[in-house]
């Protein structure tokens, strides 16, 4: 598992991405915005070169042999049109999310789970904690082997789920590869204590129905 922590991916972020640095970054170089999307140079060169063919970017020749870029006009509009086109995927994606896990919180009460692990140290993870209080479900703490943090949303951060005592059930909350969390936790949780959001998509393997705990 890992945190939520990752590059800049996908053709519409990076350009996003690129379009907010040099609108907030007046000596950005290919370099320096190579290191803060994370992406590599010749990555970064290329999209430089689409932005200047759309129109989105211009160019002018600074001191010492460099370079400086601008927006245009055009590149204000897109950078706009792009940050609200992303704002609505993320309202959409957290109004699934808060759908998924009070559907999954009232699992927790049917069978009386109240003491909750979270897998993965996330914005999924922030969105549960808030959403437990009003199930009165105690989320204990935090399983992930990636990060250095000892707290997350307030929750202590563990390494391994038997690390945390006397849990019901644990749910996942990991966004950097739920997939891979997913197969890696199968191997320390039982299957019917794992719990995940279907916003995830994870191919999982079909789960046994059982009768509420007593």
């Amino acid at each position: 598992m890992s945190n939520n922590q990752s590059p800049v991916q996908g053709e519409a972020e990076i350009t996003l991405g690129l379009l907010k640095a040099i609108g907030e970054d007046a000596d950005l170089t290919q370099r320096s915005a190579a290191h803060e999307l994370g992406i590599a140079l010749g990555l970064v060169n290329t999209y430089f070169k689409r932005c200047v063919k759309k129109g989105l970017i211009k160019v002018r020749q600074a001191p010492a042999k460099r370079y400086a870029y601008y927006l245009t006009p055009k590149g204000f509009a897109e950078k706009s049109r792009l940050t609200g086109e992303f704002l609505a995927q993320s309202l959409s994606l957290f109004r699934q999310a808060q759908r998924d896990y009070q559907k999954i919180l009232e699992t927790c009460v049917a069978n009386r789970w109240q003491r909750i692990g979270l897998c993965g140290a996330s914005d999924l993870a922030e969105v549960l904690t808030l959403y437990a209080r009003d199930y009165q479900i105690d989320v204990v703490g935090v399983i992930d082997d990636q990060t250095d943090a000892n707290t997350f949303a307030e929750l202590p951060v563990v390494d391994e789920p038997k690390k945390l005592e006397n849990i019901d059930a644990f749910i996942l909350t990991d966004l950097t590869n739920p997939q891979s969390a997913y197969e890696h936790l199968l191997t320390k949780i039982p299957l019917e204590r794992l719990l995940i959001p279907d916003l995830l998509e994870l191919n999982a393997p079909p789960r046994k129905k059982s009768a509420r705990a007593k």
